[in-house]
């Protein structure tokens, strides 16, 4: 079983949300349509020409979603529970690569024997059989595809690893822990967080993209995943990746990645986090980023437990809850 210390936060926090929210609400603009599957944990998103391929951590299974608007399961069911520290594992990730699909496999479910599948890259050949491209990862939460490369973040590993198509792997870079000023943790416990000190905290990378050559990574935070606290850094695909430049700061958990068809950045917010009741409801978000200017817009609000998001063409952005919901937000004119 490998060691999940660093990362408590990424699913089982969010899963474990219960009762109903308020419907999430749209920018003006735009029109939103919501797609949901009862008992589902939807987490990942990607486009496999002209289907949306969905990962469900609650059934370990792989879903493809056509122009009819059903989910139709393929491929094996992968191993999915409950970790060590209690939180939902399972297929988080697959992305269309040449030939196969790539899965990125969480950890090894509790009372279950490891398998050669846990914390891997999957490969899904055509007739649906499945071959190991790496094991060496703790927790592979997210990854991308370029080039024939996979650019893999390891979410308990606080890293950014780059795998080749067999399995050769090296690290680009392991996050430094993050400083977060007294000020900011004295409210949550006085006792323990004296004012007049600074603490620092896992950086806990989650979402990655690739844009103009460059890796984005969302910072997520660590616990008490402080108000603001969440960041995107960003280093080149090629070259020196030990200094990571900040891009953007002042999120709220952010979790998920993309860009646009106009170069804009989306970045998908998790939420708010209370001691007393973990991720608010209704708290997470979906931003877009303004490329020339940055100013931030919201696009998506009242969203619960978010996951992920994907820019589906010029108009049409999808994101995932892993309440079993897609939300499928689509603008309505020009801007």
């Amino acid at each position: 079983m490998r060691p999940f210390y660093a990362l408590i936060i990424v699913t089982g926090l969010l899963f474990l949300a219960v009762g109903a929210s308020a419907e999430p609400t749209a920018a003006p603009g735009y029109a939103l349509e919501t797609f949901n599957m009862p008992g589902a944990a939807f987490a990942g998103l990607s486009r496999d020409a002209g289907s949306l391929l969905v990962s469900d951590l609650a059934s370990g299974r792989l879903y493809r979603r056509g122009a009819d608007g059903k989910l139709v399961a393929f491929g094996p069911v992968f191993p999915h529970g409950l970790d060590v520290m209690g939180d939902p594992t399972g297929p988080y990730h697959v992305v269309r690569a040449g030939d196969v699909l790539v899965v990125a496999q969480g950890a090894t479910p509790v009372n279950s024997d490891e398998g050669p599948f846990d914390h891997a890259l999957v490969a899904l050949d055509a007739a649906g059989q499945a071959r190991v491209i790496s094991n060496d990862f703790w927790n592979p939460f997210d990854f991308i595809v370029a080039g024939g490369t996979y650019y893999v973040i390891d979410s308990a590993r606080n890293s950014v690893e780059r795998v080749q198509a067999d399995g050769r792997k090296s690290t680009l870079l392991t996050f430094r822990r993050m400083r977060e000023a007294a000020t900011a943790l004295h409210s949550l416990s006085p006792t323990e967080f004296t004012e007049g000190n600074s603490y620092e905290v896992d950086a806990v990378p989650t979402g990655i993209a690739l844009h103009d050559q460059r890796l984005h990574i969302a910072l997520f935070g660590g616990f008490p995943f402080l108000a603001g606290a969440g960041k995107i850094v960003s280093i080149p695909e090629v070259g020196d990746a030990s200094e990571p430049r900040l891009d953007v700061e002042g999120l709220n958990a952010p979790l998920s990645i993309a860009f646009d068809n106009d170069g804009d950045m989306l970045v998908l917010e998790h939420g708010t986090y209370n001691q007393k009741e973990g991720f608010l409801k209704g708290s997470g978000r979906l931003l877009k980023l303004n490329k020339i200017t940055h100013d931030r817009e919201i696009i998506l609000d009242g969203l619960t437990r978010p996951v992920s998001v994907l820019a589906w063409d010029e108009r049409r952005l999808v994101v995932s809850e892993l309440g079993g919901n897609l939300y499928f937000l689509t603008r309505e004119s020009a801007r």
